[in-house]
């Protein structure tokens, strides 16, 4: 099971919209078997899959909480073929505060540990991770093999990256040496000067980049939202649409990042 974080520090720079159509492309395009984990209090992803629950108990939560407890308890299927999820509610929030604070087991390794047991079940593990370093995020870090990084071009985007590359460093040599930043994804992409200079910046600190960018469609990615469908299903013409399914392309194809 390949599994890929879909991580930023600043929030509104579609994570979430970047994790649910990745998935959806993998399991509906290139028919491969995927399971979401929502990785965030606010429940995005599993509001996206219809599957948010606030009184729900069987989430995410539970990894962080529990030993030795079977994890297809906590899974559930979606309305798309060959996509599963692990949905979140504010019950995260709790669980890590109770897991900072929990010095009787290893912290940082719950979420590998509970999902070992499923792994051989799917082809790919996309997790959508919250705007924030907490233990949650470290949990799933430990797990990834590929980080990848959506980026809006502002100063916040950049502050964020550099400390997200940090912690990145350190998960890699605590607990995870195979852990890699795959790169910054461009989203909500315009063909102006100020996207451009600052995409030229990236390049030049020499970091990983997509060559595919994520155009800005907001119209439908906000009716998207509505509707509960990824926007490669509800608008599959629209620029963004097309943009995802080829950066999937690109992703699977292990393309030249560095290449814009």
């Amino acid at each position: 099971m390949q599994t890929i974080s879909i991580i930023s520090l600043k929030g509104g720079v579609a994570k979430t919209t970047t994790a649910v159509n990745m998935a959806y492309i993998l399991a509906a395009v290139h028919k491969k078997k995927v399971l979401v984990i929502d990785n965030d209090k606010q429940g995005n992803a599993s509001k996206a899959f219809d599957r948010y629950d606030t009184e729900d108990k069987n989430t995410i939560a539970r990894a962080m909480l529990e030993r030795n407890f079977d994890v297809s308890e906590i899974i559930k299927k979606t309305n798309y073929e060959g996509i599963d999820i692990i949905t979140a509610n504010m019950d995260l929030l709790e669980a890590n505060l109770k897991t900072v604070v929990d010095a009787g087991r290893q912290q940082q390794t719950r979420f590998k540990k509970a999902l070992a047991a499923v792994s051989g079940n799917y082809d790919f593990c996309i997790i959508d991770n919250a705007p924030d370093i907490n233990m949650s995020i470290i949990n799933a870090l430990v797990m990834t093999n590929d980080v990848i990084m959506p980026i809006f071009m502002d100063q916040y985007s950049f502050d964020g990256l550099n400390i997200l590359l940090e912690q990145i460093a350190q998960v890699q040599e605590d607990f995870n040496e195979t852990l890699n930043f795959a790169g910054c994804l461009v989203t909500q992409y315009q063909n102006n000067d100020v996207n451009n200079l600052n995409i030229e910046k990236l390049q030049a600190r020499g970091l990983p980049m997509y060559a595919q960018r994520i155009r800005r469609t907001e119209k439908k990615v906000s009716e998207s939202t509505f509707e509960k469908k990824p926007l490669v299903e509800y608008s599959v013409r629209c620029g963004a649409a097309q943009d995802y399914k080829k950066f999937v392309v690109e992703y699977l194809g292990g393309a030249d990042h560095a290449d814009a």
